[in-house]
């Protein structure tokens, strides 16, 4: 049986190192708690994709396109690549009585 050439595993190595290079990009994740507020629970995943999708506005926030929306439990993630949108997002909650943590 033949042994693989060490070259090639370097080659293979630097191949996906530079497409991960080309491919990646920065991710910027936040929750959002949603307190005892029950009904303010049930609207906020529906007002943040309409938000995303330039239905509605919020505040003076532009859309962020690529922002991704996960319902969970207690709590509601949220991530996209826009720094600067996720920035005022977050403050924007802040003010209406969420509670979130960033992961920037």
């Amino acid at each position: 049986m033949q042994q693989p050439s060490e070259s090639r595993v370097v080659m293979a190595k630097l191949v996906a190192q530079k497409w991960l290079q080309n491919v990646a990009t920065p991710e910027y994740r936040m929750s959002v708690f949603y307190g005892f507020d029950a009904k303010k629970a049930k609207m906020l995943p529906s007002l943040l994709r309409a938000f995303r999708d330039g239905r509605v506005k919020v505040g003076s926030l532009t859309a962020i396109p690529d922002l991704g929306i996960q319902e969970e439990s207690e709590s509601l993630q949220l991530w996209s690549g826009d720094r600067q949108g996720m920035v005022g997002l977050q403050s924007w909650l802040e003010k209406h009585g969420y509670e979130t943590t960033g992961m920037w």
